[in-house]
């Protein structure tokens, strides 16, 4: 759809209609998300986070007096709006790691959500999933306190996104259909990259693996109807680890990623394996110019590269391209997922154009390419801006693929 706010910045302009995706499952108010977006200064990453946080602080103070009144219905809602709120005046401040205002709205995110969390009837549980040598945090969504098995989702992020913000991407829209969700941060995701140190790893069979042993020690899950939902980045992370990890009985791909090696070699001239030299040489004075050159002059690629080398822990623009070269599912990887498999697309994303028609293309098990166009208004990047018809149609196909109950 064509920008409502910041026209000449497609990167301000998309992470304010992703607030206004979050609208229907409580991430935001609609006035909140106007008034707030139009005191930002196209551009200006210390704007961004000045109003969100001015925003964010503003509703977490309504959160707490509905709450110390006994209005567990007001609070609720205003600590999840909060949230999310804290998480978008965060979301430009990895150029600089060091930043300290980064954890401070991190951790003000983490904390109004799980006041919420707290407030659902059941309550929405946080859980550290042991993983290595260390935890991973998550939230366990119960369809209802009964008890009873039932078939669960276990989700998770992408490239720049939180467990708590999938709340309003997938997981609050799961459990109104019956399911149990288990959402969680890996390594690179907000939940370990802020105090843990945890950066990406391409292998994340070795991330979902203990995750799913966690999920198996709830009486509630059922494990035979356990499904896999990767957003964003998630979709390539996802089906990588279903490919090794069979209990996946369902896989869904918010949006299907074949090979993000694609983003960072299509723009080097050359041929790929030229392009991936060049990137992983020890030293390229050239593209490491022009890479900084595209940071200068492209508010994406600012984005791209500075939050690429936060979550990657690369040192250079050039690091990052490097890592992403990992971040694939070539050389028979997807022809070894069994499960079936729901593979999006968004007829306008601007990050993964052409990749979920070549993940579906090469996958062997039973599929079904789901595509979203501008004529549901839902074409944009993990269809922002279009929660409720997006999952309306994932959680369809989940339905009669795994089924609910």
């Amino acid at each position: 759809m064509e920008p409502l706010f910041f026209p000449d910045d497609p990167t301000f302009w998309y992470e304010t209609l992703r607030m206004f995706g979050h609208i229907p499952y409580g991430g935001g108010d609609f006035a909140e998300v106007a008034t707030t977006a139009r005191r930002i200064t196209a551009g200006d990453y210390d704007s961004w986070h000045d109003e969100w946080l001015a925003t964010a602080e503003r509703v977490a103070g309504e959160a707490r007096t509905a709450l110390a009144g006994g209005h567990r219905i007001s609070a609720r809602d205003a600590f999840l709006r909060a949230s999310n709120y804290y998480r978008s005046a965060e979301f430009f401040l990895h150029g600089n790691p060091a930043d300290p205002r980064a954890n401070r709205a991190y951790d003000a995110q983490v904390a109004c959500f799980r006041q919420a969390a707290a407030l659902f009837t059941p309550a929405i549980e946080p859980v550290r999933i042991p993983y290595e040598d260390t935890t991973l945090p998550g939230y366990l969504y119960r369809a209802d306190d009964s008890g009873i098995p039932r078939p669960t989702v276990v989700m998770f992020n992408g490239f720049d996104g939180s467990a708590e913000e999938m709340h309003f991407a997938g997981a609050a829209a799961a459990v109104e259909r019956g399911y149990n969700v288990l959402s969680f941060d890996g390594p690179g995701q907000p939940g370990t990259r802020h105090h843990q140190g945890l950066v990406f790893r391409p292998d994340w069979e070795n991330v979902v693996g203990p995750v799913l042993d966690h999920a198996l020690t709830y009486p509630e899950v059922d494990p035979a109807r356990i499904a896999l939902l990767g957003n964003s980045m998630g979709g390539v992370l996802a089906p990588r680890a279903a490919a090794f990890d069979h209990r996946v009985a369902a896989l869904i791909a918010v949006d299907g990623v074949y090979d993000l090696g694609t983003m960072v070699t299509s723009g080097i001239p050359g041929d790929r394996a030229e392009a991936e030299r060049r990137l992983r040489a020890a030293h390229d004075p050239e593209l490491d110019a022009a890479l900084q050159a595209a940071m200068a002059t492209n508010p994406v690629q600012r984005w791209a590269m500075e939050n690429g080398m936060y979550v990657m822990g690369a040192d250079t623009p050039r690091a990052f391209g490097a890592a992403f070269l990992d971040y694939n599912l070539r050389d028979g990887i997807a022809e070894k997922i069994t499960c079936p498999t729901l593979v999006c697309a968004a007829a306008d994303d601007g990050f993964f154009k052409g990749q979920p028609e070549l993940l579906h293309e090469h996958l062997t098990c039973p599929k079904t390419l789901l595509e979203f166009t501008a004529a549901d208004a839902a074409d944009a990047h993990c269809h922002a801006g279009a929660q409720r018809l997006a999952y309306a149609r994932i959680y369809d196909w989940l339905d009669d693929t795994m089924g609910r109950g």
